[in-house]
């Protein structure tokens, strides 16, 4: 296996579970050596009130063939982020990939009810999680990254910019955050570009995070099984197709051309030619638009 991040620098914000940790994963089985960050640690859960830790994730890491180092930080405090890319700086000297993947806000959302019959407090949490933590973590480790061009920027979010330009995302707040990460992208992009750094919104399909899979009371060796909840779940895709997604764009000389765009993990699958887990090219978006939302009945011949 080629190692094309072997002596990169990664940041992967909001790495404890789901797409952050495999992010993580696949940077560090790129060779990369990667700081995980997020609240969540062997020395007590926030208030996702989860098991993952981020120093499970950077095991993961280095066992991939990259070196993990967890670091807890809560991207909300900017003394915090400030002295994690202080740390990285003394510790490396550069960095190369910025990967803003906090959430954190699934508790706090409300689903299909109006703004008027939505939690103010809630809301806002929710939006600070989703928007001020990523601006945060970018305010601090962009002078340290546009040191060298080749820098890459990648906002996480849910819904590229065109399915989430046509489609209402079930709550006031979850909309607003998820159009927010893509922008976020989009102007960091014009930001960067003088320096040789570029800057891309990358969202996966229907992601099957640790969360995800006990939702549908499945694990990952028979996820199949979810289809009796909900049909379309076999589109499906595990939480490493995005994270291969991240360590390809990572590994492109050409990256620049993605520069501001939004795009999701299966399309970048067609141009790089990485898999999922299975050997599969799930078009997660695709289907959701030409199957799930016209629909039609479940069926991914042709989407993976």
């Amino acid at each position: 296996m080629t190692q094309p991040l072997i002596g990169k620098i990664a940041l992967v914000a909001g790495a404890t579970r789901g797409a952050g940790r495999q992010i993580a994963v696949q940077l560090g089985a790129a060779g990369a050596t990667v700081y995980a960050t997020g609240r969540s640690s062997r020395a007590g859960r926030s208030e996702m009130d989860r098991p993952e830790t981020i120093e499970e994730t950077a095991e993961l890491v280095t066992a991939a063939g990259g070196t993990g180092i967890a670091v807890q930080v809560d991207h909300l405090v900017p003394e915090q982020v400030r002295d994690l890319v202080a740390r990285i700086d003394a510790e490396q000297g550069r960095l190369d990939v910025l990967v803003n993947d906090i959430w954190g806000g699934d508790p706090l959302v409300t689903w299909n009810k109006p703004l008027w019959e939505q939690p103010l407090d809630a809301g806002f949490r929710t939006l600070r999680l989703a928007i001020d933590t990523h601006i945060i973590t970018s305010h601090f480790a962009l002078p340290l990254l546009i040191r060298r061009p080749g820098g890459l920027v990648v906002e996480m979010g849910d819904g590229t910019k065109a399915y989430n330009d046509d489609n209402y995302r079930l709550s006031v707040f979850y909309d607003l955050a998820k159009v927010s990460v893509n922008r976020l992208a989009f102007s960091q992009a014009h930001e960067l570009k003088p320096h040789g750094c570029t800057a891309v919104a990358l969202t996966p399909g229907w992601i099957r995070s640790e969360a995800m899979l006990e939702h549908f009371g499945v694990t990952e060796e028979n996820w199949r099984d979810g289809a009796a909840t909900d049909p379309h779940f076999l589109i499906s895709e595990t939480p490493a197709f995005v994270g291969r997604a991240v360590a390809a764009l990572a590994a492109d000389e050409e990256k620049a051309r993605w520069n501001g765009r939004s795009v999701d993990a299966g399309t970048l699958s067609k141009v790089y030619g990485f898999t999922d887990l299975d050997g599969s090219q799930p078009e997660g978006f695709r289907y959701i638009v030409e199957v799930a939302d016209a629909g039609k009945p479940a069926d991914v011949t042709g989407y993976r």
